[in-house]
């Protein structure tokens, strides 16, 4: 049996990655953060080990990946996070740098597969130049960056693939889904507005299974655009309307100039507050307004099963409605 390693073995992505390893024969160890009161455990035949990476030495850590076969890199900081300007330093730091001394311990410890967790912006830098993803937004930068990094750490030695992430539905016992500003935005708006693209969306046990399947499957240096179901924008909101009671029917799709002036606005604002987003707001809309899909026999390889996305929606959302976020 083949022992593996989980960085993140409690969190939405590493718990279902954890699960499909478990399904699949190997012994998994999960290193995660200790738990707070009402999350999640690690899944059902996982050796858990608790702690913050960040504070771990690096022979600690290299004996915990000893006799490993793979790692699973599934934590770091996504564009959600509105850090101090400059946002590229903060995404570098939390994503490269921590990707960097994982890599090269895994590397001196002999494991053979390195995957990590990334995002699509590092896909549609690619696709669409214009959007500045590899030079003014400093999250996708630093995704292209932290795939890099992870590469050379491996050469010769370890293979590394990268899963570039979409959107992601599922749940994990104890923890928000990502998804919460989608119903706090229905209910603020009376006729909620939205942007006419769509967007590759999977389910978290879908990731899970794109990861054991890039670990058995993958060719070094593969970076894999994982996608199962176009999700337009205007059905995401509809369903977040449907979450809550309101009539789907609301939901108004116009036109990216109807909207960008106010985008640009709100970029204002955030510069003079001094923070940034990871992605500046104008390029938000712009990517909003086309249709960012990717084809899913592209990661056929992968053998990524079906699964209903939309229930999935439907679940993250339900949880959000009913577990309503606590006022301070």
């Amino acid at each position: 049996m083949k022992e593996v390693l989980v960085l993140g073995g409690n969190g939405l992505l590493g718990y279902h990655t954890a699960q499909e390893l478990v399904a699949h024969g190997y012994q998994v160890t999960s290193l995660a953060l200790p738990r707070k009161p009402g999350q999640s455990d690690v899944p059902s035949g996982v050796i858990p080990v608790w702690g913050d990476l960040r504070e771990l030495s690096n022979d600690y850590l290299q004996g915990l990946m000893a006799g490993k076969y793979a790692v699973f890199f599934a934590i770091g900081a996504d564009e959600r996070t509105i850090p101090r300007a400059p946002a590229a330093r903060f995404f570098y730091e939390a994503n490269v740098l921590t990707t960097q001394r994982v890599a090269r311990m895994a590397r001196e410890a002999n494991v053979k597969k390195f995957i990590v967790f990334g995002s699509y912006t590092a896909e549609m830098a690619d696709r669409w130049p214009d959007l500045g993803y590899r030079t003014r937004n400093g999250y996708p930068r630093t995704r292209l960056l932290q795939e890099e990094i992870a590469c050379m750490e491996g050469m010769g030695v370890m293979d590394v693939m990268t899963l570039r992430l979409p959107y992601i539905f599922g749940l994990v016992e104890g923890q928000r889904p990502l998804w919460q500003f989608v119903i706090d935005q229905v209910r603020a708006q009376q006729d909620p507005v939205v942007l006419p693209g769509s967007t590759s969306a999977v389910t978290a046990r879908q990731v899970g299974q794109a990861a054991v399947g890039a670990m058995e499957h993958g060719k070094n240096g593969g970076r894999y655009a994982i996608n199962s179901y176009t999700l337009t924008y205007k059905e995401l909101y509809q369903l977040g309307c449907e979450a809550i009671g309101k009539d789907p029917h609301s939901v108004v799709v116009v036109p990216l100039e109807a909207v960008l002036p106010t985008y640009e606005e709100m970029q204002k604002q955030t510069e003079a507050a001094g923070i940034e987003h990871g992605v500046h707001l104008p390029d938000t809309a712009v990517f909003q307004s086309r249709n960012a899909v990717n084809d899913p026999d592209e990661c056929a390889v992968l053998g990524i099963e079906d699964d209903d996305v939309v229930a999935a929606i439907r679940e993250s959302l339900a949880w959000c409605v009913a577990h309503p976020v606590e006022e301070n």
